[in-house]
């Protein structure tokens, strides 16, 4: 079989780079048409700014995703454990000296620049390689409850309560992710519910000695949150009620691109309610479309890895793609009215800097896994034709 260009360069599943090219697209489109307000505001009108600027970001993140699908897997395994060891200092320098917007420091501010670092989106890929790489070394022998609580309950702890005070969203999917990885990895599920249990406990104590102390930060706002998604005719549901007429104006078609007009009146139309700019502009089928193309990214990583004999490379690829699925879905979720607001991003689509970099080397290591399992397959094919 002759080998072309694409197969010489773009190594890996060829399906997934042309949903990280549509969805590159979509986020152009969306960001462009939705930092309308943002340019008059802040850039006296220059709604070019933000198109270049996400452009520049969407690119480097392409830049990352091609490097990382270039580097064999196993290297992400020997890195995992000083990735995790460099989170626990990240996120606690974050929580005592980051940048603080509505009562969460979730940045650090680099020094001498105006440039801001997301702490936890690091913090949820070192994870992840983390657990897989645990996991895919204690394949051969029977895990018990006291073998796997230090080397993996802890650093999940750790790892999201610190994340939580400030970001209780991430810290969910990032626990739930890191649960599903364990189910995935052979530990009993018997295991996998007392450590929900120790989870959900952390959560209360953490819940008690907040208000016992006074401090209780974003905790009000998380209730708050629950009780306009529990009562959705109360006049505090402005950003929801504009999701929903974004998403009612849109019909079967859309407006088209560029011709929103929740835009301006949608809270974060760029991020957290981008997804009912889309179906706005792109109607109800390019709602669907979008939503088909994140389930077929998961489709498609489950389908590769059933060829996969490397259990870290499997469990890496789960793990990397759940976490980035399940994040879309809530975020679909939130903008159509279905579950209550939680500023999560909609991986490669939203506007911003560090989600999108470390979603693009999330993908670059599904690509890594996928090559090499496509790799093999050839050559146990050439094999068998030699027999």
């Amino acid at each position: 079989m002759q080998t072309t260009w694409l197969d010489k360069y773009f190594k890996g599943d060829r399906t997934i780079w042309v949903i990280v090219f549509i969805l590159s697209i979509f986020s152009l489109l969306a960001v462009y048409s939705s930092t309308g307000t943002l340019a008059y505001k802040y850039q006296k009108g220059n709604t070019e700014y933000y198109l270049f600027k996400h452009l520049i970001v969407l690119g480097l993140g392409l830049a990352i995703m091609y490097g990382a699908h270039r580097i064999k897997y196993t290297f992400y395994s020997k890195v995992s454990t000083v990735a995790l060891i460099f989170t626990v200092p990240l996120l606690l320098m974050t929580l005592m000296l980051g940048t603080n917007l509505n009562e969460a420091s979730r940045w650090l501010t680099l020094p001498g620049t105006n440039i801001t670092f997301q702490t936890s989106d690091f913090a949820k890929l070192a994870l992840v390689m983390y657990v897989a790489r645990i996991l895919s070394k204690r394949q051969e022998e029977e895990m018990t409850f006291r073998s796997i609580f230090v080397p993996l309950l802890l650093p999940v702890m750790i790892v999201c309560g610190l994340i939580l005070p400030a970001n209780f969203s991430t810290a969910a999917v990032l626990f739930i992710s890191c649960m599903f990885l364990m189910l995935i990895g052979r530990v009993k599920v018997k295991y996998i519910s007392y450590m929900f249990g120790i989870g959900i406990l952390c959560f209360g104590m953490y819940v008690a000695y907040a208000y016992a102390t006074g401090n209780t930060g974003r905790i009000k706002t998380w209730i708050s949150r629950v009780e306009r998604f529990q009562n959705p005719e109360t006049e505090d549901n402005y950003q929801s009620d504009q999701a929903k007429i974004a998403i009612a104006s849109g019909g079967l078609v859309g407006k088209f691109p560029g011709n929103s007009t929740q835009r301006n009146f949608l809270p974060h139309p760029y991020s957290d309610f981008i997804y009912a700019i889309i179906i706005e502009e792109y109607g109800f089928v390019g709602g669907v479309l979008m939503l088909f193309l994140y389930v077929l990214l998961f489709y498609r990583v489950i389908r590769f890895i059933h060829h996969s004999p490397m259990a870290f490379g499997t469990l890496l690829s789960v793990g990397c793609v759940f976490i980035l699925t399940f994040q879309a879905m809530i975020n679909m979720a939130v903008a159509v009215g279905i579950f209550p607001v939680t500023g999560q991003p909609l991986p490669l689509v939203s506007m911003g800097g560090t989600s999108i970099w470390f979603t693009s080397l999330g993908i670059g290591i599904i690509l890594s896994v996928s090559s090499q399992v496509e790799k093999e397959k050839k050559e146990g094919g050439a094999e068998l034709a030699k027999s």
